[in-house]
């Protein structure tokens, strides 16, 4: 790797003062020692395993974090920030004397500025919170995920995260305006903006976005809101193959002006596997190569339920589909989604897995998909895998397995073919779960070493220490 390494990588951190100094700082809020911290804290969603922290600490606001990060900072202690709990890249796992940061007690809407269509929320607060308070005040936040429930917006936006609905309103970049963080040293960089034009030099908060929590910890931000909707307009359609479900695609978006809020795409091992192991009743027959659930959100969907049925007639005419399902109530709608969201009731079917997440250009998504099923038949013959994702932005999700029980033999050679192939079309090892520690030794297939050193550059000028989320992403 190219520049000097952080202090840290040179210079071990004292456990018992760095323990001594946190106990006897006032205005920290609650610091748990080791022994006394839940294995809830232990692990994140992808059940990567660290090292044991030597405390926990879960400050109520960012002078509390400020107190916090300047007394690791001078200690030269690891900092591992922790939201819900819900990534699925290992970004959240504990390393070895750590000092875990959970953002918890940070919970809470702190204003909904109607005029501006904004809203400020504290880092720790659940998703679906900000969903329903979104709609309780008449509007729409546009970041949804299966999560909700437990991840927390903090999380969120330090792992940019995307969800169901990026085809229409983006990443959570794109919903983020204005942000507070805390640097490794403490200090509290607040670019609370409510604007969507401010460009008064470099917008800073972009470098907390994405960025894992190893350059500074987000602790507020303002999000941007988009006129609330009442429903949508829903179908399941069966297409022939991938270049006719690109076609509607396009013809809805065109047809429908922009409003296509969601086009999920389960190829036909993964449709079957949902009404089956799933156990999801099956709208269609299980018998057509790919399934699209098409989702068109709107303030009176009554309204446009008539071009919604027109864009699917002209489908079926032109032969981009075989068979469609419109959704006549919400329950309807609900059933359709359910196929889409089962998913964690057949990991356990397939289990143990590997899970990719990956992305290309949307013109190379039938080749890289038919080229995993490929070396994936020809190399390891008795392994199953299941496709679908987010098709309408180049994201696709990959379940392998069952794998064998020969340790992790089989797991890094699937894995080196299938980002190996992911790499052959210019595409990305990681569309929205973030690097974390899993995908951090395949992050140089979809970045550059200039990208990867400028990377480095950041890292070393904010966290000089190499303090702030050690090992993820890049490696010290």
């Amino acid at each position: 790797m190219n520049g000097a390494a952080p202090e840290m990588a040179t210079t071990p951190w004292n456990p018992e003062e760095m323990m001594a100094a946190l106990r006897r700082e006032p205005g920290i809020g609650e610091v748990l020692p080791g022994a006394d911290i839940d294995a809830r804290y232990q692990s994140d969603w992808s059940g990567e395993q660290g090292g044991a922290p030597l405390a926990l600490a879960r400050p109520r606001n960012a002078a509390e974090l400020s107190r916090v990060l300047a007394l690791c900072h001078e200690g030269r202690c690891p900092v591992v920030p922790q939201g819900g709990l819900t990534g699925l890249a290992g970004g959240a796992t504990p390393v070895e004397g750590c000092v875990l940061v959970s953002l918890e007690r940070m919970s809470g809407i702190v204003e909904i500025d109607a005029a501006s269509a904004t809203m400020t929320v504290l880092a720790g607060t659940p998703l679906q919170v900000i969903q329903e308070a979104a709609q309780a005040a008449g509007f729409f936040f546009a970041l949804d995920l299966g999560a909700r429930g437990s991840c927390q917006i903090g999380g969120n936006i330090a792992t940019n995260a995307g969800g169901n609905r990026v085809i229409r309103y983006g990443m959570a970049r794109d919903l983020v305006l204005g942000l507070e963080a805390v640097l490794p040293d403490g200090t509290i960089l607040s670019m609370m903006n409510k604007m969507v034009k401010n460009n008064a030099g470099p917008d800073l908060k972009h470098l907390f976005i994405g960025t894992e929590g190893t350059l500074g910890i987000v602790t507020q931000a303002v999000l941007r809101l988009h006129p609330g909707v009442s429903g949508a307009n829903t179908a399941l359609v069966a297409a022939p193959d991938f270049d006719s479900a690109i076609r509607l695609l396009r013809h809805a978006q065109q047809r429908l002006s922009g409003q296509v809020s969601a086009f999920e795409v389960m190829w036909q091992d993964y449709y079957l596997a949902a009404t089956t192991a799933g156990g999801i009743p099956a709208p269609l027959p299980p018998t057509h190569p790919l399934y699209v659930l098409l989702d068109v959100q709107a303030a009176a969907p009554e309204e446009d339920a008539a071009r919604f049925e027109s864009v699917l007639e002209h489908a079926l005419a032109e032969g981009w589909i075989a068979d469609a399902a419109i959704a006549q109530s919400h329950a309807d709608a609900q059933g359709f989604w359910a196929l889409r969201d089962s998913i964690s009731e057949m990991l356990r079917t397939f289990a143990p897995t590997i899970n990719f997440d990956v992305s290309a250009p949307i013109s190379r998504i039938e080749e890289c998909v038919a080229r995993m099923q490929d070396a994936l038949a020809r190399e390891f013959p008795g392994v199953r895998a299941i496709y679908f994702g987010h098709v309408g932005d180049g994201n696709v999700h990959i379940v392998v397995g069952p794998l064998p029980e020969d340790g992790h033999s089989t797991e890094k050679r699937i894995e080196t073919a299938f980002y190996g192939i992911v790499r052959s079309l210019s595409g990305s090892v990681s569309a929205e779960h973030g690097i974390g520690l899993h995908k951090r030794p395949w992050l140089h297939y979809s970045r550059s070493e200039a990208e990867l050193s400028l990377a480095r550059a950041l890292k070393r000028a904010l966290d000089p220490r190499g303090i702030m989320n050690p090992g993820k992403i890049l490696a010290p």
